[in-house]
């Protein structure tokens, strides 16, 4: 073949990448090994310069496969490697990515974005004519880069030990990496970028400012204060059109502002890549310009610290987009972009002391991400994530949610075994969700799979009515005369083309024609909501959760949805897109999962039990009737829930009964525990049996719980507590009074009349009864311990006192002599 010469004088005359200072090492280490990682920073030359040295030192016959992160650095790096041959791309070299491909038989090195790896494997474990695999930018620690090392990993060591695996980085602490590969030998390329002086805030922005404004206010300065081409890191592309179009109105005519972001057509990326004729560029980018891609021209960088992020709430099911600061490392990969050409500088929007609160490193996708896919690729492969070298491991929580959603969609099994179905979902190039809906629904729900799987093409502040997005997608000058909601030509142009891919790929469908609401709930069964009484748009989902409408939205009146898209919020989601459903559809395609149940609960609002029948599809209860013969038992039971809201109802006699048990109770008596604490906990055990016919917090007032708790003990218990903490005393005159246990000592009180005659103080067993001594009128004069000590000492003045207040009544000079009494002197005579 004529490749090597070729390549090797094409490679002569770019001598000073600084890449090529570890090619000799590099390909040394994966002639002996098989494996290796190669650290590098961004503008070493890796990506176009590792492959085609691997295919010269002859280091497998087979096809070389190299997987980036996005589609346009993977056909970037194709044309780039074909160029460096002579060729177009699509001969020696070519690519392969979601809805194009250029290849042929004779193709040797196939650049191919992160997940079609995942699809060849699940198709060719063995990878047949595939001799090695190079994970480009794997610092990303895309879920996707994880997954398919992670299988090939296993591959290489059970089924080809030929296979040759390399992990190229530029930020990655390599260690870890080189570990998991059987300590893989790690090269390192210093790299000769330019120098790049770094420019901080000189105060932190004021906590009013708008990004877009401040931003747009630094670029305008780095414009006026440097020379060349101009690249602005901002985290979306709602924040780069509102940025760009601040700049129009500031930046000189001679700059031209070129946008780029993943969502956009090839043809604009490639334009916002390519070097600027005449005038000076300004790129404003998403992180898509991080790492991989070369943008000609580039000198300054204007870094907003933003990047925005999914996040996976297994609480929620939802995933959401979260902007958060960039990580250093990501904020020193952006610097470098400055320097790839020539000395340069870069304007950061924080102080220099802001910078040190910034986290090292982002978080791996598989921290964050909705890990439905993961759970479903595993399941095809027939494997635990602990079966799998992962660098890092899946959440057990979220991969469990992962796999709940995976069952409910009936694409694994109850065991969590794959199912025939979940074969063909693994099959589709979508979600979970989306691939059941289109397998289910077949060709017609393309367009909305594609829609559901794109960003909202709608302008903001569109009503949340997911059939407008499809007026848009089915007839766009239509859409555009009769709605006033601006729709975004270019991304609807990208979701048709997306649509008829689709379209190619489904199956028959295996359900008869379905409305686009149907076809939505097949795809989000458990985000079906049904309108909460009340003003308020807010709505139950089917699977539980809350959420709610914008005030004033088209659909705020209707009484079923389909939620398709929500912030994530876990209290109480915000539903940005949805479609209205009614209620025969839903039972068209659930009637298997709707079904009557009886309901008997407390109710914290009516302050009561009831009892209803409901006919329910998960949260959702379609048909709410009376249950008017609820057996008792179900009632007794629900009443305990009122019992834990409203409290223990404590009336006198139960409150000295529970204090005597708790007297006597120790080891060598083991009677039961009448703490509050533990009575709460125990309620079923009980209190249950003496429910009957309480219902209410009214009836529960009423209840005494004396009966309950003395049914706790047996006859021998009740007998002994009778000997051991008796429940009255008998005064002198043969009244009972009750005893108090409450307190630290027993305690009675009565009249002190009453203990005229009294030698003895009172005991219970050993311990003496603490008595308060009352005056005729009921009022505390003395509280003893001691009896015969209170008549011999203070019983004198006491004496002296009472008299005077109670003249009828008798003090007797000797107390132990006198009878016991509670009549007045005169009464007494009688």
């Amino acid at each position: 073949m004529e490749i090597a010469p070729r390549m090797a004088d094409k490679a002569g005359m770019t001598p000073d990448l600084p890449i090529h200072d570890a090619i000799a090492p590099l390909i040394a280490a994966l002639r002996d090994h098989g494996r290796a990682v190669l650290q590098a920073p961004p503008g070493a030359g890796k990506t176009t310069v590792v492959p085609l040295e691997i295919l010269q030192a002859g280091l497998t016959k087979d096809r070389i496969l190299m997987l980036e992160p996005r589609r346009l650095a993977a056909r970037a790096a194709a044309e780039r490697m074909a160029q460096t041959l002579g060729e177009q791309p699509g001969q020696t070299v070519g690519y392969r990515v979601r809805g194009e491909a250029k290849t042929c038989k004779d193709t040797r090195i196939e650049v191919v974005t992160e997940g079609i790896l995942t699809r060849m494997i699940q198709s060719d474990p063995e990878l047949k004519g595939i001799g090695a695999v190079i994970f480009d930018e794997f610092h990303e620690r895309s879920l996707n880069a994880d997954l398919g090392l992670a299988l090939c990993l296993e591959i290489a060591g059970a089924l080809r030990e030929d296979l040759i695996l390399l992990v190229m980085s530029a930020t990655l602490d390599a260690a870890p990496v080189a570990d998991l590969m059987g300590n893989a030998p790690v090269i390192t390329s210093e790299g000769r970028s330019y120098p790049v002086e770094i420019r901080w805030l000189d105060r932190p922005l004021p906590k009013n400012s708008r990004f877009e404004t401040a931003l747009a206010d630094l670029v305008a300065q780095a414009t006026s204060e440097t020379n060349g081409g101009v690249l602005v890191f901002l985290p979306g592309e709602g924040e780069i059109r509102r940025t760009e179009s601040l700049l129009k109105n500031s930046l000189p005519r001679s700059c031209q502002i070129r946008p780029l972001f993943g969502a956009m057509d090839f043809a604009a990326q490639r334009a916002a890549i390519a070097p600027c004729e005449t005038g000076r560029k300004v790129v404003l980018a998403t992180s898509i310009a991080e790492t991989s891609l070369t943008i000609q021209d580039i000198r300054v960088v204007v870094d907003g610290g933003k990047s925005r992020r999914a996040r996976f709430d297994p609480g929620s099911g939802m995933s959401r987009l979260v902007t958060e600061p960039v990580t250093r490392a990501e904020a020193t990969q952006r610097t470098g972009r400055a320097g790839r050409v020539a000395t340069g500088t870069c304007y950061r929007l924080w102080t220099r002391g802001e910078e040190g609160a910034l986290q090292a490193y982002p978080p791996a996708e598989i921290e964050a991400a909705d890990l439905a896919g993961l759970a479903l690729e595993l399941a095809v492969w027939g494997a635990a994530p602990d079966d799998l070298p992962f660098l890092t491991p899946p959440n057990p929580g979220s991969y469990a949610e992962a796999q709940a959603l995976l069952q409910m969609l009936g694409a694994l099994d109850t065991d969590t075994r794959i199912t025939e179905h979940g074969k063909a979902l693994a099959a589709l190039p979508l979600h979970p969700r989306l691939a059941h809906m289109l397998a289910l629904a077949g060709p017609e729900a393309a367009p909305l799979a594609a829609l559901l799987a794109d960003r909202d093409p709608l302008s903001r502040g569109a009503p949340v009515d997911l059939s407008l997005r499809l007026a848009a997608l089915r007839d766009f000058r239509a859409y555009s005369d009769r709605y006033p909601y601006p729709a975004k030509r270019g991304a609807i142009e990208r979701i048709r083309t997306e649509s008829k891919r689709l379209a190619k790929q489904a199956k028959r469908a295996s359900k008869s024609a379905m409305s686009d609401a149907e076809m939505a709930a097949l795809a989000y069964p458990d985000r079906i909501g049904l309108r909460r009484k009340g003003d308020e748009p807010r709505y139950v989902l089917s699977g539980g959760k809350g959420a709610l409408l914008p005030e004033g939205d088209t659909l705020c009146t209707a009484r079923l949805i389909v939620a398709t898209d929500l912030d994530g919020n876990p209290r109480e989601a915000r539903i940005r897109q949805a479609l209205q459903i009614s209620e025969a559809e839903i039972r068209g395609l659930f009637a298997d999962q709707i079904g009557w149940r009886d309901v008997c609960e407390w109710s914290k609002r009516e302050r009561r039990v009831v009892a209803r029948r409901q006919e329910c599809f998960g949260a959702l209860i379609l048909d709410d009737r009376q249950w008017n013969d609820a057996p008792p038992e179900a009632m007794a039971r629900a009443m305990l829930d009122g019992v834990r809201d409203l409290g223990l109802n404590w009336s006198d006699a139960a409150k000295r009964f529970a204090a005597r048990v708790m007297l006597i109770r120790n080891a060598d008596d083991p009677l039961p525990d009448m703490s509050e604490t533990t009575l709460m906990a125990t309620l079923e055990d009980w209190l249950l049996p003496f429910l009957k016919g309480v219902t209410s917090a009214q009836d529960w007032k009423r209840f005494d719980m004396l009966a309950g708790l003395r049914a706790m003990l047996d006859w021998d218990q009740m007998q002994r507590l009778d000997r051991t903490a008796p429940a009255s005393f008998t005064t002198p005159l043969g009244r009972n009074i009750p005893i108090d246990y409450s307190g630290e000592h027993p305690e009675i009180a009565l009249r002190l009349q009453e203990m005229f005659g009294q030698t003895t103080h009172p005991m219970i067993g050993r311990t003496p009864l603490r008595v308060t001594l009352l005056s005729p009128a009921g009022r505390p004069v003395q509280t003893t311990m001691d009896i015969p000590g209170f008549w011999a000492t203070s019983y004198a003045d006491v004496r002296k006192d009472m008299r005077g207040r109670y003249p009828k009544h008798p003090w007797p000079d000797d107390p132990t002599q006198a009878d016991p009494t509670l009549r007045t002197k005169r009464r007494q005579g009688l």
